[in-house]
């Protein structure tokens, strides 16, 4: 019998339930996927923490998962149209990821990239596309100098390797201890706190065209509005209410235009992964049945990596 987790009423991980269930069979157009491994993200816990108009529990839990298929719809196409039963693949934008087997549409299903062992390969899409369009709606382009806040984080550490690949300079925030993390993947580290547009200024050398804030702090938007000309080329991901006052971007991947911009650029993330040109650091692997514990050390804010969970046998 499969297993996974829900939310049957609004509240933490902490008031999840890991139930058994069926997976439902596939029809056209639908794939099932036992998972190997399930990406663990704040959003996972974000979106079932309040009520909301248009939230109907029980939910499901869980964005993205890495796993092998186990049935295909029939008259289904993954792909270009050669994936079988038993081949590795990765889903993303899925219901209900936090699951020993689930069935999905095939169109949110790719071939795994062969670089990636299955906790890595759950947990790319995610941060990988989110990264992605911050450095697009930033405009950011080669030889640029841009600030990212929260570089040695899951989204930032995809940003600084995307953004080496265009050839774009990241002066990255983090604390000192992880400052060998931002420039493992090419950014320039420097420490948050007091004094922080003073040192970005000097290291910059220069204007800073373009500020991507991943920690959604009053201290990361003050520095960037105070150091980026143009408030079209300021981005968050984490504190919309600033955007809004202040006429800077802010995204999410419930909005329209993000989701759209995500899911196209899906295959090029894929591409980059296999090629070697993308990785994804994870610190930590959990049991299944220990989502509850994964999320306490995530909502810490410094779990050092990606966590993932792992189905038992």
């Amino acid at each position: 019998m499969a297993k996974h987790w829900v939310a049957t009423t609004a509240g933490p991980p902490e008031s999840w339930a890991f139930e058994e269930y069926v997976p439902a069979p596939p029809r056209q157009g639908e794939v099932t996927i036992r998972v190997r491994a399930a990406g663990v993200n704040p959003a996972d816990a974000k979106h079932v923490a309040a009520a909301r108009p248009g939230l109907e529990f029980p939910v499901a839990i869980g964005y993205e998962v890495s796993g092998e298929l186990v049935a295909i719809g029939p008259g289904t196409r993954i792909g270009s149209g050669d994936a079988g039963v038993g081949d590795e693949v990765v889903a993303f934008r899925v219901r209900g990821g936090y699951a020993t087997e689930l069935t999905v549409p095939a169109a949110t299903v790719f071939a795994k990239p062969t670089t990636l062992a299955h906790p890595e390969a759950a947990n790319l899409l995610l941060v990988g596309t989110t990264a992605a369009e911050m450095l697009a709606v930033t405009g950011a382009a080669p030889g640029e100098t841009i600030l990212l806040h929260g570089a040695s984080g899951a989204v930032g550490v995809s940003v600084l390797q995307q953004a080496r690949l265009r050839d774009v300079r990241v002066i990255g925030t983090a604390s000192p201890e992880r400052f060998d993390e931002v420039r493992r993947f090419g950014g320039i580290p420097v420490a948050y706190g007091a004094g922080l547009a003073e040192r970005v200024r000097a290291l910059a050398d220069g204007p800073v065209a373009a500020a991507l804030d991943a920690v959604g702090t009053d201290e990361a938007v003050d520095v960037s509005l105070s150091l980026v000309a143009d408030r079209r080329r300021i981005v968050t991901i984490a504190n919309p209410s600033r955007a809004s006052a202040e006429g800077f971007l802010a995204i999410a991947g419930s909005m329209p235009d993000s989701a759209r911009f995500r899911d196209e650029v899906r295959s090029e993330l894929l591409a980059l992964a296999q090629n070697g040109d993308l990785v994804v650091p994870v610190a930590q692997t959990y049991p299944m049945a220990e989502a509850p514990e994964a999320h306490r050390l995530l909502a810490t804010g410094h779990p050092g990596g990606k966590l993932a969970l792992i189905p038992e046998g």
